[in-house]
């Protein structure tokens, strides 16, 4: 008797993707809550801690990020002051990360 191959109609699994998933730019409304908490940190800008709190709040009720990105947007600039007179705890991520959650 002659031997049949028998062929399997199983499908072998596709095999994972080997990529490192991309990062994604951190959300606003986190990107938002980690400038507020630097700030508070470094005791910069007491008014837009403020600003900053009232917004989130504001966020969390109606789901409008308009005044969140204006408030992201003036604590970049309040930390790239404070990184330009070296302040410690104000770092080039930081900056980065913020400026990527606006874009978006």
């Amino acid at each position: 008797m002659a031997k049949t191959n028998a062929k399997t109609s199983a499908k072998t699994p596709a095999k994972a993707s080997t990529k490192a998933p991309a990062k994604k730019a951190p959300d606003i409304e986190t990107a938002a809550r980690t400038a507020l908490a630097k700030l508070r940190e470094l005791s910069l800008d007491a008014q837009l801690q403020a600003d900053l709190d009232w917004c989130l709040g504001s966020y969390s009720y109606d789901k409008n990020p308009s005044g969140l990105y204006e408030m992201v947007g003036r604590a970049i600039k309040v930390f790239t002051a404070e990184r330009e007179k070296k302040t410690k705890g104000v770092t080039a991520k930081l900056l980065t990360d913020l400026e990527k959650s606006i874009k978006n």
